[in-house]
């Protein structure tokens, strides 16, 4: 599992957007007990927060201390700085394992194994991303090439399963089906800026090049911003749901 996120952990907490109500709600649909949920790669807890609302108790794991150190605080919230692919969870413990934004930085094999092996018969697994935001055809045009391109050989292998909306990530689990849903926040172009920050091919970017490029973006996006402050912007999310037998 990589740490791409440690130096920029602050800034992540900030800018990084949380997940929509409704994707929770519809995860609950397939739980059977809400005694413990497991929220591996919590970062700064963005899901461990909302899970805390269903669940006794929810273990919060990440392999990042600083991440975990911006991590929202909750009685019921218990973060541990330990890797996907090997937690201190008791055998046959969890009734939810959520991973989000995430699991494409594990080892797969690893972490399915330890999934399988803390898993309550007919736990629930959910794994979700979320692709490229939303905002205008012009100003998504510019993100995009931005994206594709500017940054084209700083991303490493692992996005390849974000851009594809992890359609090519392994699920070795009896499926459930999906509904589509968005993030949606209203920005203002400095939190968009601030956005942009957090995206790991950046810092690579910024360590090789000595400038950062998201000035220029920025710019670019302003000219087409418009006269309001904040725009409603939108995330697109990809969700995989499974049971674990």
């Amino acid at each position: 599992m990589k740490d791409n996120f440690s130096h920029r952990a602050s800034i992540y907490a900030q800018y990084r957007p949380g997940y929509p109500g409704e994707l929770f709600e519809y995860i609950m649909r397939f739980v059977r007990a809400k005694n413990l949920a497991w929220d591996c790669g919590t970062g700064n807890g963005q899901s461990a927060k909302t899970l805390g609302n269903y669940f006794e108790k929810v273990i919060a794991t990440d392999i990042s201390q600083k991440q975990i150190d911006n991590a929202y605080q909750a009685a019921n919230i218990f973060y541990a700085v330990e890797p996907a692919e090997q937690t201190s969870l008791a055998d046959k413990s969890v009734d939810l394992i959520t991973v989000a934004q995430a699991i494409h930085w594990f080892n797969f094999e690893k972490f399915y194994a330890e999934v399988n092996r803390v898993a309550k018969p007919g736990a629930i697994i959910a794994v979700w991303t979320y692709s490229l935001i939303q905002i205008s055809k012009e100003i998504d045009d510019i993100i995009s090439e931005y994206h594709f391109k500017t940054l084209e050989n700083f991303w490493d292998p692992e996005r390849k399963y974000v851009d594809d909306g992890y359609a090519g990530i392994p699920f070795p689990f009896a499926k459930i089906g999906t509904s589509d849903f968005n993030i949606e926040v209203n920005w203002s172009l400095k939190e968009l800026e601030g956005y942009f920050n957090t995206w790991s091919a950046l810092q690579k970017f910024i360590a090789a090049n000595s400038f950062s490029p998201v000035n220029e973006l920025v710019n670019k996006i302003g000219q087409y911003w418009g006269n309001s402050e904040k725009r409603q912007i939108f995330f697109p999310v990809h969700l995989k749901l499974g049971i674990i037998e």
